[in-house]
């Protein structure tokens, strides 16, 4: 049986974000539960299941994507939880916010650098 855009989403979403991952969705539940469906079924199950990447590539391009938009900490700290799921070493991670600095400047990679030290001491890495 073929799974649904939902479902391939939602196995996508616990494989990167788990508790985090599902924390955004129950948090729109009460002001805006079709948004947490777009995200399971768009970003996850459209998106993320597409080949052609690896989860870790993916994760890693959201990252730099999150600190190229500015303003995303809370985006970005589930996402940096998500690299670290999928097994990017935090060395690896620092060094893919360091690389944006000609592209995007000091003041938003230093905003990521900072997002990434908190979700480091968080997890004892």
């Amino acid at each position: 049986m073929e799974q649904t855009r939902f479902q391939r989403g939602w196995e996508l979403l616990q494989q990167v974000d788990n508790a985090g991952g599902e924390a955004v969705i129950d948090s729109l539940s009460g002001i805006a539960p079709d948004l947490g469906r777009y995200i399971v079924e768009f970003a996850f199950g459209d998106i993320y299941a597409r080949e052609g990447l690896s989860l870790q590539e993916r994760e890693l391009v959201t990252i730099d994507s999150l600190l190229t938009a500015g303003g995303c900490e809370p985006q970005l700290r589930v996402h940096l939880n998500g690299a670290l799921n999928v097994g990017i070493a935090p060395e690896k991670i620092v060094e893919a916010l360091i690389h944006c600095v000609p592209y995007v400047g000091f003041p938003r990679v230093l905003n990521a650098v900072s997002t990434a030290k908190e979700v480091f001491s968080s997890r004892a890495l």
